[in-house]
């Protein structure tokens, strides 16, 4: 059940940042990479969350954690277009901008999973 439950996830969540980071990317400046940057930033969100959710013991069923945490923050989060935005960035020769997506993507993303673990605890 848990295999079905990941894939399920996955794919949802796959779907959603395709549509997502695309909506984003053609809405907001198209020379840095904020679709995959507001995309990652969402998934660290939905993360922090469900970790809080889980540890108020709100979300105790472990289907939970294979749908949600597993499979679609993880078809929704995207490190490998992360990592290949950063190298585009990188190889035009736009090291400041390189430089400040790995700083957005980590500490963004680190920031909003502990957000998303707060704001859990005050609902």
């Amino acid at each position: 059940m848990q295999f079905f439950l990941i894939f399920i996830g996955g794919g949802i969540g796959s779907l959603t940042r395709f549509f997502l980071s695309k909506y984003i990317q053609d809405n907001i400046l198209k020379s840095f990479p904020f679709g995959t940057l507001g995309v990652n930033i969402i998934a660290s969100l939905i993360l922090g969350l469900f970790l809080g959710f889980s540890g108020n013991k709100i979300l105790i069923n472990p289907h939970y954690k294979a749908l949600i945490a597993i499979g679609f923050c993880g078809g929704f989060s995207t490190f490998s277009t992360f990592s290949n935005d950063t190298l585009q960035l990188i190889l035009t020769n736009r090291n400041l901008e390189a430089i400040l997506n790995i700083l957005l993507n980590v500490i963004l993303c680190i920031v909003a999973t502990w957000a998303g673990i707060m704001v859990s605890k005050l609902l």
